[in-house]
């Protein structure tokens, strides 16, 4: 079997596709929701001139397409099997090793690097830049390798370090030095230290140098069989270690948070009635989703509650947990507050990027308050995406036209159900809120069943005789 190296490699590019496609999607669009390219000259340059700033780029301009699953899922499986073939292809070029030599046990090392990479992607503050880094810093190595030899080889290496470190960061040169991996935009956080991505350098010399010492007894033993054996073992291996360092809690979060999003509410409907969301965003969305379709009073005792908290939660000055309360605000007609939710929200983001989906929102709550020159510096910056750019132009035609914001379905509604009058607000949410809502607009659903909710989570009865004396 002349092609078993190219059938495993596809098997593992298999194996990557399904898992982000089915297992993981929702790490995939918490990744683009908290970042937003810009197809701008200005905006490219700024990334381009920092160290790293390369790999930084098109780590940005892939996961705009994770936006879909499937297609962030499908760029994953490509980029992490090309790192397998280089590095596979790089131990022959530098070692000046037959193909041969890459068969055998050994063989399964040569997924080493796009296996740490992968356990680097599991983690949803690990930015794409790192996949990147990595791939382009094996690109040039294998390219030095095909192109000179002997002394020229290691001149052209050196000559390329400056440059690759432009290019990709310390990546190409894997010293553990802290000031040096953190000053580079591989992670969320700006001060942690990226081990996985560091290791995954890493391993690509390991494996090389590995191969090299043992060339003789690996030629010894490459048979198909054995190679096959050697890749069945390292598959076992990565499938325990991604399970077992999977974090599927936080996927089911980020599920919650996308389908609300989306407002996705039939699904989230089905969700909640096949497994029961016991954290707080997923009571949140599964209590909006309820609402949504008039039913929050009806049966929300028949799932589990997390008190006044698994309605309308107190905002954290974080970047993921105010957003499903923001869209709770946000259908409530309680405009303001959702406003100022999702721009603090925004604000939070670690590594200081902007968010498409908080533009798309800060873009309609300041069209429905009449913030029309506020809503088109949101919209025009969005006219420069891939994604929303069609919703961008779509919206700014909206713009001053009083008459189309009145008919919308959408705008036009919560226009109508938002507050009438200013009152203090306080951060945490209380009925007298609730209350002047609803009867600044007694069409206002969504208010009343929360409000009645809220009386009924609280036990005050005193509350609710009192409003329903005022509604009367």
């Amino acid at each position: 079997m002349k092609n078993i190296r190219t059938i495993c490699t596809f098997l593992f590019g298999v194996m990557v596709l399904l898992f982000f496609g089915l297992v993981y999607p929702h790490h995939l669009h918490y990744q683009e929701q908290y970042q937003l390219f810009l197809f701008d000259g200005t905006y490219v340059w700024e990334i381009m001139k920092q160290p790293g700033g390369i790999a930084d780029l098109l780590g940005r301009f892939s996961t705009q397409f994770f936006l879909f699953a499937w297609i962030g899922a499908l760029i994953i499986a490509i980029l992490l099997s090309a790192v397998q073939l280089l590095a596979l292809q790089l131990n022959s070029s530098w070692t000046n090793q037959t193909a041969k030599s890459n068969e055998g046990w050994l063989y399964g090392l040569s997924f080493a690097p796009s296996c740490l990479l992968w356990l680097y992607l599991l983690d949803e503050n690990a930015l794409f830049s790192g996949v990147w880094a990595v791939l382009i810093t094996l690109l040039a190595a294998w390219g030095i390798a095909k192109s000179a030899k002997g002394r020229t080889r290691y001149i052209l290496l050196i000559i390329a370090i400056p440059i690759l470190y432009w290019m990709v960061g310390p990546v190409c040169i894997p010293f553990p030095i802290d000031s040096l991996w953190t000053s580079v935009h591989y992670y969320r956080y700006p001060t942690v230290f990226p081990i996985l991505l560091w290791a995954a350098s890493l391993s690509v010399f390991i494996f090389t140098l590995t191969i090299h010492i043992c060339h003789r007894w690996i030629n010894a033993s490459s048979s198909y069989v054995v190679t096959l054996c050697s890749f069945a073992l390292a598959a076992t291996c990565m499938g325990y270690l991604i399970w077992r360092d999977s974090n599927f809690k936080a996927e089911k979060v980020m599920q919650y948070d996308f389908m609300a999003c989306h407002q996705q509410w039939n699904r989230i409907i089905e969700t909640i009635n096949k497994e029961k969301p016991n954290n707080q965003i997923g009571v949140t969305v599964q209590n909006l989703a309820l609402a949504m379709h008039g039913m929050l009073l009806d049966h929300m005792f028949e799932y589990n509650q997390n008190g006044i908290a698994g309605l309308l939660p107190d905002v954290k000055t974080d970047a993921t947990s105010p957003l499903p309360t923001a869209e709770a605000f946000y259908q409530l007609g309680m405009i303001n507050v959702a406003q100022r939710t999702v721009f603090e929200a925004q604000e939070a983001i670690l590594d200081f990027q902007k968010s498409g989906r908080c533009y798309k929102r800060l873009a309609q709550t300041n069209l429905i308050n009449g913030s029309y020159e506020v809503a088109r510096k949101y919209l025009m910056a969005l006219q420069k995406t891939l994604f929303y750019r069609k919703w961008a132009n779509e919206t700014l035609a909206l713009l001053e036209n009083e008459k189309a914001i009145a008919n919308h379905p959408e705008y036009g509604r919560l226009r109508q159900m938002a507050y009438k009058e200013d009152f203090y607000f306080s951060d945490h949410v209380t009925p007298e809120m609730l209350e002047s809502l609803y009867f600044s607009n007694t069409d206002n659903g969504m208010a009343y069943q929360y409000l009645i909710a809220y009386y009924l989570l609280t036990g005050d009865r005193e509350g609710l005789n009192h409003f329903n004396s005022k509604k009367r």
